[in-house]
């Protein structure tokens, strides 16, 4: 297999039969009786303000065809076996919050280069198979903190992502649309379509991967740090080129789609059976996510995702307890299946030592084979002066260096970080080998949401990850 997107019809529809795997409940799309008044009222949901209309996007979602196959899930759920197992690593990233307008070939080529490189770095660096997934499909919708926003005196609904309101605070835009879940749809249709194009192409050329690492080595301010890193990098490749080494290997690659499975609705309507076996599968993304807002054990998302055969992750912030992460195994993955289960933490620079260790060693305890991935993002998140939400990269770094220490003193696997990032040169968080300033930040802030990593400060921390492999 050269790329986990796969084109046809029959393929999107049938899926292989995986034995020894205990079904979930199947999940009929059309069955109403899913959405009761209490699931319509879960954690984080839009206020629709005429369900007749949110009815009538759920039918036409119903009838649409999927994005995702059930076979591309259960390759990834092997892929995701081998990184709970310290097999593989998982590079997980892209934008914090997708937006329709950012739909463009060169705007995804951007995301799915810089996440290809950054692979490239941590696969020769690391001496481990990386499994690359972007953040990407499926993207548009984000939790809020508060439901109203105020300007001015004037109060509007908060900005939940393209796939619900606008972003431009006027009355109008902030009213929440049902009919942009299909518009979500369409969207992450195209992005797929753009992604297969890319990864089974040229642009997925270890080659051509490699020829932009040296780009960012001539003209990053600390590329001349990693020269000799790409240099080693560019004599292996050369080596495998005189060999004749798999050569089709070379040109294309597995590229996975994931997104936080928030808007029940629309997650619900995508939903399909697999005739071949019987198993329901989000067929919006190949991985789907249950965040820190909405991960209640006894909540509608939980619900949900525990239905689904997909693999899945869940967001852990730094309050989380040990007895939570085992009520979060019991109810989503009672069955222990490799790959089926993984755990996003989000703590802190400042916390990660502290409240991760209890939680990896409850689970190894319990002989959970769950996949454990590092988000240094959410948790270093404050106000810069200027007003604007940023990140330091000292405080991602410092995270991502905390996580390994943890993982090193229990003996257990640094599976994967997890990402937001774009392949712009933009100033959204301070620091790095970009030297991005305070002040700097007004110069290119572009996110819809929270800040993200630019292409070097991504690809300075895809080098010192893998550094941090080395030792671990």
């Amino acid at each position: 297999m050269t790329t986990v997107i796969e084109a046809t019809a029959a393929e999107q529809v049938l899926g292989a039969s995986r034995e020894g795997v205990s079904a979930p409940p199947v999940v009929d799309p059309s069955d109403t009786r899913l959405w009761t008044a209490e699931q319509r009222a879960a954690a984080q949901q839009p206020d629709w303000p005429v369900h007749s209309a949110v009815d009538v996007v759920r039918g036409q979602l119903n009838a649409a065809l999927p994005l995702v196959s059930p076979s591309e899930c259960e390759t990834l759920k092997q892929r995701m076996a081998a990184v709970a197992r310290g097999e593989a690593f998982l590079l997980q990233g892209g934008d914090c919050a997708e937006t329709f307008a950012d739909i463009t070939a060169s705007a995804v080529q951007a995301k799915v280069r810089t996440l290809l490189q950054m692979a490239l770095v941590l696969t020769y660096a690391g001496s481990v198979p990386v499994v690359k997934m972007g953040r990407m499909a499926g993207q548009y919708a984000k939790p809020r903190s508060q439901p109203t926003e105020t300007r001015d005196g004037i109060t509007l609904p908060a900005y939940r992502g393209d796939a619900v309101n606008g972003f431009d605070f006027t009355r109008t835009q902030r009213i929440p649309d049902p009919g942009r879940m299909l518009r979500m749809y369409q969207a992450a249709a195209s992005t797929v379509n753009l992604v297969r194009a890319f990864t089974t192409g040229g642009d997925a050329d270890l080659h051509q991967a490699h020829s932009w690492n040296q780009d960012f080595v001539r003209n990053s301010p600390v590329g001349a740090r990693y020269a000799r890193l790409v240099e080693q990098i560019d004599q292996a490749l050369n080596f495998m080129r005189a060999c004749g080494s798999d050569e089709q290997a070379m040109h294309a690659v597995e590229f996975f789609v994931s997104h936080e499975g928030l808007l029940l609705e629309y997650e619900q309507s995508l939903t399909r059976v697999d005739h071949a076996t019987g198993r329901p599968y989000a067929s919006s993304g190949h991985l789907l996510w249950v965040g820190e807002r909405t991960r209640d054990i006894d909540g509608p998302h939980i619900d949900y995702f525990s239905r689904i055969a997909n693999p899945i992750a869940v967001k852990l912030g730094p309050a989380t307890s040990p007895d939570t992460v085992m009520a979060l195994i019991d109810k989503l993955d009672p069955e222990r299946e490799p790959g089926r289960l993984t755990f996003v933490v989000r703590m802190g620079a400042g916390t990660v030592r502290d409240r991760l260790p209890a939680l990896v060693e409850r689970a190894t305890v319990e002989g959970a084979t769950v996949g454990w991935v590092c988000d240094p993002m959410h948790g270093n998140t404050f106000q810069a002066p200027s007003g604007h939400k940023t990140r330091h990269f000292d405080d991602i770094v410092d995270e991502v260096t905390g996580f390994f220490e943890v993982h090193r003193s229990l003996g257990t696997h640094p599976g994967g970080i997890h990402l937001e990032f774009t392949g712009d040169d933009v100033t959204e968080c301070v620091g790095g080998g970009a030297r991005v300033r305070f002040g700097d930040l007004t110069d290119r802030y572009e996110s819809a949401c929270d800040p993200r990593l630019n292409r070097t400060q991504s690809l300075e921390l895809a080098f010192l990850t893998a550094e941090m492999y080395r030792r671990r």
